[in-house]
């Protein structure tokens, strides 16, 4: 076979079964075949460089490491919604637009990254962070480390722009984090930060190895298109090889607001963190009508969800020594899931929380993540209380080198006198 159409096969069979794995999940052939044929790509493209294109499989890890990331103009802004937080607000938000019968599509609102990725003629050109709406952050060679953003596209529109979010998928997170964990490396603090983190790379290698993933939720720019509605463009980038963001068309307020309950109750089903759902009005032409204010679209709403709160048991209050010399309490729980990470261990940060909370060792508790990163006990809960539990205090001696320990004039922390103490 004439090398030029082995490539060209070779690039068709690697990009088909790429969509197949990692925008589908039904793969078609083994890792060992596609990395088997992936190899037979970069050999060829090694012995004739000319024929290396930005589209090949081959080209997405491989980017040079940059010194700093460049600034891009939206083409269309990337605007942020209007937050609301109970079901009176969304009743609000709707019976504000002026329409009868108005359809809207319910999404699930992704705790990632938001980006723009841009195509000419159905190749990928370019992509940016969202920045403050209007200018972001150039950062094209790490979304092509993404497996589930196609290079080429079916329909080779002149110009497109779609809008997703990237993500780090939970499993992939603890992954990461206890393999840092082995190595001696800091914790990331959770899948959102992690992916910010990530995207954020100079060095598109490290990007590749954090597995990212992004869902695609709105249809920026399609030049030589027309659609009607937002569904119908959310069908359009699947058909052109999107991992797309699921979605329901609904009318009815009470179908809205189950849906939007549904989903909070459900997120544990998605690979993704969410920490909230969109309401979004699916009319296009109804939208330009509407308008949106200085800060936000008037026709889309984000319903963003409490902090999750889930019960644990505390098994152990350890008392660690920082270099201060100041004791830290904390409690050792049963692992519980909670925003997106399994959980251990919570701050109780001195003896002064420890008492007016009544936390005791055996104690059930209520625990969550206070800025979705920490997590932190709330409250006890009295009646699961076991028989013969006992108030906890700090020991009066350092527990690293038994040193007797001293309460802070002007504070509630409990500190080490010990001069030589190793902590």
């Amino acid at each position: 076979m004439d090398y030029r159409k082995e490539i060209q096969e070779l690039r068709r069979t690697l990009t088909e079964n790429g969509y197949l794995y990692y925008v589908l999940d039904a793969p078609t052939m083994s890792d060992y075949e596609y990395d088997h044929l992936l190899r037979r790509l970069e050999e060829l493209e090694a012995e004739h460089p000319e024929e290396i294109t930005p589209d090949s499989p081959t080209q997405r890890v491989g980017g040079q490491t940059l010194t700093e990331f460049q600034q891009v103009t939206h083409a269309v802004p990337l605007e942020s919604l209007q937050d609301v937080f109970n079901d009176d607000e969304v009743c609000r938000f709707l019976e504000k637009i002026p329409l009868e019968d108005a359809a809207y599509s319910v999404e699930p609102k992704v705790d990632g990254l938001s980006v723009a990725l841009e195509y000419r003629d159905g190749v990928f050109v370019r992509g940016a962070t969202r920045g403050d709406g209007r200018v972001g952050e150039d950062v094209t060679e790490n979304l092509r480390t993404i497996r589930s953003i196609p290079m080429t596209l079916p329909e080779k529109l002149p110009r497109l722009i779609v809008r997703g979010e990237v993500y780090m998928a939970r499993s992939v997170f603890e992954e990461i984090n206890a393999r840092r964990e082995i190595e001696g490396k800091p914790l990331m603090a959770n899948p959102r930060n992690a992916a910010a983190g990530s995207l954020r790379q100079l060095d598109p290698k490290i990007a590749a190895q954090r597995r990212l993933d992004i869902a695609v939720f709105n249809l920026q720019l399609a030049e030589g298109r027309t659609f009607a509605a937002h569904t119908e463009t959310i069908d359009y980038l699947a058909s052109q090889h999107f991992k797309v963001i699921p979605h329901k068309r609904l009318s009815k307020p009470a179908d809205i607001l189950a849906e939007i309950a549904a989903l909070g109750d459900g997120r544990e089903q998605f690979p993704f963190d969410i920490d909230g759902a969109v309401v979004k009005l699916d009319d296009l032409r109804q939208r330009q009508e509407i308008g949106s204010t200085a800060k936000f679209p008037k026709w889309a709403i984000a319903y963003k969800y409490p902090p999750e709160v889930k019960p644990s048991v505390v098994k152990d209050i350890i008392v660690q020594v920082g270099r201060t010399g100041v004791l830290t309490p904390k409690a050792e729980l049963e692992p519980v899931r909670l925003a997106g990470t399994t959980v251990t261990f919570a701050t109780l940060h001195n003896q002064d929380f420890i008492t007016q909370k009544d936390i005791r060792i055996g104690d059930t508790v209520l625990v969550r993540k206070a800025g979705e990163i920490i997590p932190e006990v709330l409250e006890v809960v009295m009646d699961k209380r076991p028989a013969g539990t006992q108030p906890y205090l700090l020991p009066e001696t350092c527990p690293v080198c038994g040193a007797p320990v001293v309460r802070d004039e002007d504070g509630a922390a409990l500190r080490c006198t010990g001069a030589e103490c190793p902590a």
